[in-house]
């Protein structure tokens, strides 16, 4: 928690609809100063929207998200631009400027957050890359590096900055089992490093089993379970069991068909 006692990051009966279809309903789930926390659930379900809620690019249309303290949902967008400094964010696949090399691309928060020499830029960039070990790639493009190298890159570019709270959008999509462990590891790392608020998205459990203090579930908009690693794997709630074990039939496709295909590959 933050010297005031509040969690650093509090969704309050949150409710988000698009075009009639509601995907978030009476969301609450808070965040603790220090805290890592992995929110899963199948595609369709509210993680991403619940991330982008987090860092104020989508307004609920009901309920609050209190950060450190201050609530985000009542802030201008001048405000809300200012507060942003507060958070790191990793996009899916990276999200990297194709046309910028690995340098440019993580000295690009810096320049345009920052008032940093552009040796103190250099510096920075070079203890990035060093944090989430990368070395001798400084030059490169995005297109020349392998996709577990592009998600260390976009790693290196939310921290750059020096966020209180990172934020990772299913940093291990696309990757094979032994380069997404390595990102596990990395994200563990590093959360361990910085001493960073971590909240992070994915339907890898072997990765959200890895990383997480704490683990919750989405269905349907809704957190219906949470605890540490061990309460989740221990959970009774038949739907969280399916999830965990990636199996197709069970009470989460019978009430869901549409997830179906969607579940993490069992171990």
């Amino acid at each position: 928690m933050n010297s005031n006692g509040t969690p650093m990051i509090s969704v309050q009966h949150v409710d988000k609809s698009f075009g009639g279809k509601q995907v978030l309903r009476d969301l609450s789930i808070e965040v603790e100063r220090g805290e890592s926390v992995v929110i899963v659930g199948g595609s369709g379900t509210g993680k991403s929207v619940t991330l982008k809620h987090m860092i104020g690019l989508l307004r609920p249309d009901a309920g609050r998200i209190l950060v450190d303290g201050h609530d985000i949902c009542v802030m201008t967008g001048m405000e809300l631009n200012r507060f942003r400094r507060m958070f790191g964010m990793s996009f899916q696949e990276g999200a990297l400027f194709d046309s910028m090399s690995v340098f440019e691309n993580i000295a690009f928060p810096l320049r345009r957050q920052t008032k940093m020499t552009e040796g103190d830029i250099r510096e920075r960039v070079e203890e990035c890359l060093k944090l989430v070990h990368l070395h001798g790639v400084e030059s490169k493009r995005p297109s020349e590096l392998s996709g577990g190298m592009r998600r260390r890159v976009g790693f290196a570019r939310a921290i750059s900055h020096g966020p209180q709270i990172l934020l990772f959008d299913e940093p291990t999509t696309g990757l094979d089992p032994v380069i997404s462990d390595v990102i596990a590891e990395l994200i563990r790392e590093m959360d361990n490093t910085l001493n960073t608020t971590t909240v992070t998205i994915t339907h890898d459990m072997k990765v959200a089993f890895k990383i997480a203090d704490r683990v919750a579930m989405l269905f349907k908009g809704s957190i219906i379970e949470e605890g540490t690693p061990q309460q989740f794997q221990q959970s009774t709630n038949p739907i969280v069991q399916q999830f965990i074990e990636g199996r197709a039939e069970g009470p989460l496709t019978e009430q869901d068909p549409e997830l179906r295909g969607e579940l993490p590959a069992p171990d």
